[in-house]
């Protein structure tokens, strides 16, 4: 009996571990005879990307999975069903090739995921970083019997953002421009292209700006001559300022272009100078308005200066008149005590003038007694004048003040003896 029994416990773990491992298999066995395969496209995403990095690879898909869920449930699974992502979070941003694990989870918690493929993809990470680099118009052969000229570009940098393993490789963005036989000049706005050293384009979409506007004159019959710069001055200064004078430097430029466009030109007009509202000097960079096909070789701008001065007038006013310097023991007669008085200087000071208390001054200071004759003055804020006054001089009569003799104390009366 002992024997036996023996035999039964001899090993017991081993022997209870192989039974749970039969159990396993044979539970294993019944789950995967019940799973289903799904075989579609769930795409992989992404979690944990900083927005400072971009992935260079493509994550694909996972198309396989092989899952359970119960048939009493009824459940439609789709690619919809499933969502397969990879944390990034600790790949590090160097450009070079990292592999990942793929996460797979189904949107209903009653399917359980038993396996899929791919479990792990190779990703590429690299920093986001921009630079400015340089525009240049680029075009083709030129068709015979045409020459071209300089091209004029709206901007001349654009700043490039991406993956620093590609915008480290930019040099410059091109705006390239074929050129037909037609002779027509071009001004339109074109697709910048940005290029490597050798001229390769590079796949970088973000650019800032993405266009630029392209003036080229193609010439039949290429001429050259030199114009007076003649300013473009627009708007109006501030209330009460007038332009004094109006320079330009350069005051001459070369021009080129075909005969028939150059030749009815006098001038070379600037792009119009705004002065609304100034009252101040106003000095600006400016291109030149020349007509389409015509060019200034070598010059992009030029300097316009406009100087403001005020605008003066004159105006009379009714004044009254102060004494200045008059004493306490003197009597003042004048012979009017209102003028007629002209001011000149700048329109808004006369205005605000205009509102107010005109008084005029008569310094009296060190006149004896007696009649004189006083200049009439004023004390005006600074840029008015004195023009003139009516009366000027002004009569002035000075009269002391009569001291008071006092009257003598009347002399007691002596009384009577008694």
């Amino acid at each position: 009996m002992k024997r036996p029994l023996g035999l039964l416990v001899h090993n017991w773990p081993l022997k209870l571990g192989a039974v749970a491992f039969a159990t396993f298999l044979y539970a294993g066995l019944i789950v995967s005879s019940s799973a289903e395969l799904f075989k579609g496209i769930v795409p992989i995403e992404t979690s944990g990307l900083s927005s400072s990095v971009t992935i260079l690879s493509d994550l694909g898909a996972v198309r396989e999975i092989r899952y359970f869920a119960p048939e009493d449930l009824g459940l439609r699974v789709d690619s919809s069903s499933f969502r397969a992502t990879v944390d990034l979070s600790s790949v590090e941003p160097t450009g070079g090739r990292t592999s990942v694990a793929v996460r797979v989870t189904a949107v209903d918690q009653r399917i359980q995921i038993l396996d899929y493929e791919p479990r792990q993809i190779t990703v590429q990470l690299d920093a986001v970083i921009s630079r400015t680099v340089p525009i240049r118009a680029v075009f083709g052969p030129i068709p015979t019997d045409l020459d071209v000229g300089e091209p004029e570009l709206s901007v001349t940098e654009t700043t490039v953002e991406g993956p620093a393993s590609i915008v480290s490789r930019v040099v410059e963005a091109q705006a390239r421009i074929t050129l037909d036989a037609s002779g027509i000049d071009i001004n339109r706005v074109v697709d910048l292209l940005p290029v490597d050293a050798a001229g390769e384009p590079l796949d970088l979409g973000d650019l800032a700006p993405a266009t630029v506007r392209v003036r080229l004159a193609i010439f039949t019959d290429r001429q050259t001559r030199s114009l007076p710069v003649r300013p473009v001055v627009v708007g109006t200064p501030a209330v009460g300022f007038e332009v004094a004078s109006v320079s330009v430097d350069p005051l001459v430029v070369s021009i080129e272009g075909d005969a028939d466009n150059i030749a009815p030109l006098q001038f070379a007009d600037t792009a119009p100078v705004t002065i609304t509202g100034a009252s101040s000097k106003v000095t600006v960079e400016t291109p030149l308005a020349l007509p389409d096909g015509v060019l200034a070789p070598g010059l992009a701008t030029v300097r316009v200066t406009i100087t403001l001065r005020p605008i003066t007038a004159t105006r009379t006013f009714n004044a009254g008149l102060i004494l200045v310097g008059a004493r306490a023991d003197r009597v003042y007669t004048l012979s009017t005590d209102r003028v007629l008085v002209t001011i000149g200087g700048p329109v808004a000071d006369l205005d605000r003038l205009s509102g107010s208390v005109l008084v005029l001054t008569l310094d009296v200071s060190g006149l004896d007694a007696g009649t004189h004759e006083v200049s009439v003055g004023a004390n005006l804020v600074t840029g008015l004048t004195l023009i003139g006054a009516s009366p000027n001089p002004v009569s002035v009569t000075i009269d002391l003040i009569a001291t008071p003799v006092p009257s003598p104390n009347p002399s007691p009366t002596p009384s009577a003896a008694p």
